[in-house]
């Protein structure tokens, strides 16, 4: 097929051309940074300008308006009971095979079907990649 191309590009455009044509290769060139050879004080982390008093009631960086201001930190009341759950530790497929399936909360036994098919998919992949 890319004969074929080639061909009907050559009773268009001339030989030379073509290979001129593809024969350009261009990289991105980085410009270099004035005046730092070393570089060592740049590298090192910034101090905050923010005081602790500050970062302790507002949310810094959860704003995403230009004009806005950044969010206040709640009490843990005014937030909605699932919000807490969301860190929760959840078991591993390995805690999940030891247990008995019938006793399992819906939940768990979905994340048991996720997390099984998951293995068995990575599992079969590896002895395909052996092949």
């Amino acid at each position: 097929m890319a004969m074929n191309h080639i061909k009907s590009l050559r009773s268009i455009i001339p030989t030379k051309e073509i290979i001129v044509a593809e024969g350009r290769r261009t990289f991105a060139v980085g410009k270099a940074k004035k005046g730092s050879k070393g570089g060592g004080a740049s590298d090192a982390p910034k101090a905050s300008t923010l005081s602790k008093e500050v970062k302790s009631t507002t949310v810094v960086g959860a704003n995403i308006l230009k004009d806005g201001v950044d969010p206040k930190v709640l009490p843990d009341s005014e937030y909605p009971d699932w919000l807490g759950h969301l860190l929760d530790k959840k078991p591993a497929l390995s805690e999940l095979r030891r247990t008995n399936i019938e006793a399992l909360p819906y939940e768990d036994l979905k994340r048991f079907v996720k997390l099984d098919n998951r293995a068995r998919i990575k599992e079969n992949n590896s002895v395909k990649a052996k092949n």
